[in-house]
């Protein structure tokens, strides 16, 4: 074993989908400075080449992954592809009562159903290949939920039971199926919340290191998931939440 090389991800492609902005930059960022030749895929088209250009070397794709002619046409050209990490999601938050199954619609397809695509057709192709990684960013939501965040949470914790349900039906052909469990992070989708100074420092005041996380603090467990430091974890969520699960709804007492 070279140990030096254990993060290594030479000669391998990796496609990001999400990768115009937050995790899905860094991310793309992170596998390419790890040798990776990342595919930049983002329903931004601009958005995506941006990354792509930080990124030296890598190329972009155009994605809608509510459409399916769009992830077939990338998962059909990407077919050699070893790593793929998956991030688009969105949040309506709203309590259960006050919910419309439009908005329930909107936010599980996003969430949930094009995952499940995604999931589907490059794990078919990684499957033939005999070899591949497959990442996927969960919520800390699928652990531990507040008002309003019901659907979204839902999303989530369906998505790790589709992460786990993939992981022993790729297993056998050498294929692994993981997520990550971010605490709050500063990225688009947390934006409102990030512009609220209530908001911020009461979620700031959660975690145990008590702060957000910046999306770079991310790529490291992608790169980790990417990588052979990872060949005998599948199946698994990676919590990258500074400890907000381990000690929420603690209290502090004067001591």
């Amino acid at each position: 074993m070279q140990y030096a090389r254990l993060f290594r991800l030479d000669g391998r492609k990796a496609i990001v989908i999400g990768a115009g902005s937050g995790i899905g930059r860094e991310a793309a960022l992170a596998l390419a400075a790890h040798g990776a030749d990342v595919v930049c895929a983002d329903t931004n088209g601009d958005a995506a080449a941006a990354t792509a250009k930080l990124a030296s070397g890598s190329s972009i794709a155009t994605i809608d992954v509510n459409d399916e002619a769009s992830v077939v046409a990338l998962a059909d050209a990407h077919a050699d592809a070893e790593v793929l990490l998956h991030t688009p999601a969105i949040n309506v938050r709203k309590q259960i009562a006050d919910y419309s199954l439009d908005e329930f619609d909107r936010v599980v397809r996003l969430n949930l159903r094009s995952t499940f695509h995604v999931l589907q057709l490059f794990g078919r192709s990684m499957c033939r290949r005999e070899r591949g990684s497959i990442i996927t960013i969960s919520s800390i939501r699928a652990a531990t939920v507040e008002p309003g965040q019901g659907v979204y949470a839902a999303t989530k914790s369906g998505l790790e039971s589709l992460v786990r349900t993939a992981a022993a039906e790729f297993g056998p052909s050498n294929v692994r199926v993981n997520a990550i469990r971010p605490g709050v992070v500063e990225t688009p989708l947390t934006a409102q919340l990030k512009n609220n100074p209530e908001w911020y420092s009461a979620y700031a005041d959660k975690p145990a290191l008590k702060r957000w996380a910046q999306a770079s603090e991310m790529a490291g467990a992608v790169v980790f998931l990417a990588s052979d430091a990872s060949t005998y974890v599948t199946g698994t969520t990676l919590t990258v939440d500074a400890g907000w699960t381990a000690v929420d709804g603690r209290y502090t007492p004067p001591l």
